[in-house]
């Protein structure tokens, strides 16, 4: 038994043989065909109408396709497509799928054997994302986006299977990111029959077409994938993928017991340390420490993620001190930008893993970004003096002010309440259980509160969408609900500009807007930390954090 195994005897047996059937009756277990990471986070379901945080995320991405993928650099390209064309008014796309995919071999198909996959499934997989029986939480990938009936819901034709191989999809108006939207996880294939055997119960009985399928889920304690050996894939060589027997994933919600485990060798991967671990691993300076030099490969790359304070634009719900016009201030709000270090944040409270929010919203891991076109708030006190005095306040009228926040982030507030109070602003922070934030922020009853932005697919529109006038929360993304009608219209042109660069430049003109009018203050531009042992080929990092292991080998 592999000594990692022995936590989790359960799932033992069965992984241990289908190890030894792989490699025939003789052949002895190697633990080197099987890749084990840990999932610190709570993991809801594998069904992928569910995929909305990384834990479940991670877990489908390794049992289900869909039509397209994410390349290395981040383009979207044929997945089960083999190969896709998008009509000159980019309302209309047409897929043509690979003859040779089948679904994992299940008890839901006669015989136990796993049939071919064909247009109707997908057809059905994304009407099923918008039945509201399903309650996904990925309806939103289509909805408003794809031809819609006279009731203003996605039309009985926006999802059409011409034929066996040939699905088409229709939109209302053209959306150039629809294509990277197509590469989440909520977009992939499932089959009907599993769906209506299990119900509900399909969140712990999945059935897809990935290069791993379902063997086993002690609910808490781990999940083991095996290798499917009809996956449709090969590699350049046409060796069949992945290279892998198994996958455990297990569930130490603890940082310092996961980075523990990892050291002794009884996990493969890490993702994200946390501030009692990244002290530990890293210098102030974010290079690892002396006695880790060597023991595995560290990697730093940028996230799609911008951490950022957001400033409420309306008042409507605002009550009591939250009420505070001062925010309502373009002055004020640029003032509190100028009085933040953002690089010394960093280097104190984060080993320099992030990048200075020095730009605009959009973060720096995306092609669009650009600090020179899009130059944002530096350290100036005196700037931030000079600003908060021409608004009205210093001597004798002090600014007072609330920061909503969580437990997560109090360290990082009380550091920008200390440089706020330099410059004579006073900022009380509010604590709040992660809900209940959440909560306050969505509905306007925060005035000035912490919050990120996890990159849905990787398009700016994805991050500028918070500041359209018509995506208000709670329904929409725009939780300052800043309204500026040169911005909608910029952002109404880059949905239909099809020139990449000249898309750029909108979204550059469209943050440029955000600097100066400052609904938000861009903290820092996330980065991920991977620990990956040195015996571990093929894992590749990416600003989505993907977890992609069907080219992985262990040496």
């Amino acid at each position: 038994m592999f000594p990692f195994l022995r936590r989790f005897a359960g799932f033992a047996l069965p992984l241990l043989t289908a190890l030894a059937s792989c490699g025939g009756p003789s052949s002895p277990t190697d633990e080197r065909r099987v890749f084990r990471y840990n999932q610190p986070e709570a993991l809801s379901s594998l069904d992928p109408a569910f995929a909305r945080n990384q834990a479940n995320t991670w877990a489908v991405t390794q049992l289900y396709n869909g039509l397209v993928e994410l390349d290395d650099q981040l383009k979207p390209g044929p997945a089960l497509a083999r190969h896709y064309d998008i009509s000159s008014d980019g309302r209309r796309y047409t897929f043509t799928l690979r003859p040779n995919v089948y679904f994992h071999d299940s008890e839901v198909f006669p015989g136990g054997k796993g049939r071919r996959v064909t247009a109707q499934d997908f057809v059905y997989s994304f009407r099923r994302l918008l039945d509201p029986v399903t309650a996904s939480t990925g309806g939103w990938i289509f909805r408003g986006k794809v031809l819609e009936n006279a009731a203003g819901e996605p039309s009985d034709t926006a999802f059409v299977a011409v034929n066996d191989s040939t699905v088409r999809i229709y939109l209302q108006e053209p959306f150039i990111p629809f294509l990277s939207i197509l590469t989440m996880p909520y977009a992939y294939v499932v089959p009907r029959e599993a769906v209506q055997r299990y119900g509900k119960d399909f969140r712990e009985h999945p059935v897809g077409t990935g290069p791993f399928q379902f063997k086993d889920w002690d609910e808490g304690n781990a999940i083991v994938y095996h290798r499917n050996p009809r996956y449709w894939r090969k590699d350049a060589q046409g060796q069949p993928l992945p290279y892998l027997d198994a996958v455990q994933i297990s569930f130490i919600q603890d940082r310092k017991t996961e980075f523990l485990t990892f050291q002794q060798g009884k996990l493969d991967f890490v993702s994200g340390i946390r501030a009692g671990s990244r002290d530990l691993i890293l210098h102030p300076d974010g290079t690892v420490r002396e006695d880790f030099e060597g023991k595995f490969r560290f990697e730093k790359v940028p996230y799609l993620n911008t951490e950022y304070l957001g400033i409420q634009q309306d008042p409507t719900n605002l009550r009591g001190e939250a009420a505070n016009p001062a925010l309502r201030d373009k002055r004020v709000r640029q003032a509190l930008s100028y009085a933040l270090n953002k690089p010394e944040l960093i280097a104190y409270f984060l080993n320099n893993v992030g990048r200075p929010g020095n730009s605009g919203f959009v973060p720096a891991s995306l092609p669009s970004f650009s600090e020179k076109l899009v130059p944002g708030y530096t350290y100036q006190p005196e700037k931030a003096r000079e600003l908060l005095k021409a608004a009205g306040y210093g001597v004798g009228k002090a600014l007072r002010l609330r920061l909503g926040t969580v437990a997560e982030t109090k360290e990082i507030t009380e550091y920008l309440q200390k440089k706020w109070a330099e410059v004579g602003v006073q900022v009380t922070i509010d604590v709040s259980q992660g809900a209940a934030h959440q909560e306050n922020v969505d509905n306007g009853r925060a005035a000035f509160f912490t919050k990120s932005w996890l990159g849905d697919y990787p398009d700016a529109e994805n991050y500028l969408a918070l500041f359209y006038s018509k995506n208000f929360s709670p329904a929409g993304p725009n939780k300052t609900h800043f309204k500026n009608a040169a911005y909608d219209r910029l952002y109404e042109l880059a949905q239909l500009e099809q020139d990449t660069e000249k898309r750029y430049d909108l979204y550059r003109q469209m943050d440029r807007i955000i600097v100066e009018e400052s609904p938000v203050i861009p903290l820092y531009y996330d980065e991920v930390v991977r620990l990956t042992q040195n015996n571990v080929q093929g894992l590749k990092p990416n600003p989505m954090n993907q977890l992609v292991l069907e080219r992985v080998r262990k040496l």
